[in-house]
């Protein structure tokens, strides 16, 4: 979900520059700093990212200039004011914490909201609207070209976490099968033990109870659905659209899978198994909060 882009443009007697940006989050949130006189444009800024994004915190900001010669807006001097006061009040805070801050620009001064005054130089902003409508599609396009850079790198990591679990998964079933003459053995012992001591037991129910243990600490239910998950982990990676959810759901079930693993295990060599499977999967899901 990480990227950056930036552009910049002009028509209609303006100037501007883009800057767009994001990292990882759960769901899809905007976070637009835009010139509020021209109307409509954060909605149709809205509804184009929200149609090409899916994920991620993205923080877009735009900055609109009049071009040299060009009748430039009015000044709201109240505007100005607060804005000046702002500016000072930020710096004040910022020495008193031995902190010094860059120069805000005259430009950026402008950029603030309000400051300009909308509708008196020109009521009509909506030529310039279309005109920036018209230059965001490529923004995005070099934002998104980023993220599947990332993306491909990604991939490749999330592959070989993929077959670290396949592999472990592997181990663990090989493991299981070497361990079930000795589980038998023992529940023969512990049901001749438990006979010569129990007076009166119902030998079958004494047995019913042995075998519920024994099912209790049958682990191929576990590793069946490892293997699901991680053919299912596979097939998502290959998939055209966005996956993170789905991929941040599975960890869930594969940290589930591995948790019953280690306390059904009964064996050291199964417990170890286990417990690498857990920190190959925490990695994972790590990385899978940066997929879209």
């Amino acid at each position: 979900m990480t990227g950056f882009a930036s552009a910049q443009g002009g028509n209609e007697g303006y100037r501007w520059t883009w800057d767009m940006r994001s990292v990882n989050a759960k769901g899809l949130d905007l976070r637009l700093r835009l010139p509020d006189w021209v109307g409509g444009l954060e909605q149709a800024i809205r509804a184009e990212l929200s149609a090409r994004i899916k994920r991620g915190n993205i923080s877009l900001n735009l900055r609109v200039n009049r071009e040299a010669g060009a009748e430039a807006l009015p000044i709201d001097p109240t505007a100005l004011e607060a804005a000046l006061i702002g500016i000072a009040t930020v710096e004040r805070a910022a020495q008193s914490h031995g902190l010094t801050l860059r120069q805000t620009s005259a430009a950026e001064v402008l950029a603030m909201r309000g400051v300009q005054q909308a509708g008196q130089a020109d009521d009509d902003t909506a030529p310039l609207l279309k005109a920036l409508m018209a230059d965001l599609p490529a923004l995005i396009d070099a934002f998104n070209t980023m993220r599947a850079r990332e993306g491909a790198a990604l991939t490749a990591v999330l592959n070989d976490q993929i077959a670290e679990i396949a592999r472990l998964t592997s181990d663990a079933a090989g493991l299981a099968d070497r361990r079930l003459d000795a589980m038998a053995e023992a529940l023969r012992a512990n049901l001749s033990r438990v006979m010569e001591n129990t007076d009166g037991a119902d030998p079958d129910r004494v047995a019913q109870e042995l075998a519920l243990i024994a099912v209790k600490a049958d682990i191929r239910e576990e590793l069946d659905r490892l293997r699901a998950h991680v053919d299912a982990a596979r097939e998502l990676l290959t998939t055209d659209g966005p996956v993170g959810r789905k991929l941040d759901f599975l960890m869930q079930e594969f940290n589930r899978e591995a948790n019953t693993l280690c306390s059904k295990s009964q064996s050291t060599d199964l417990t170890r198994i286990g417990l690498d499977l857990k920190a190959v999967i925490d990695q994972m899901r790590e990385q899978v909060q940066n997929v879209e």
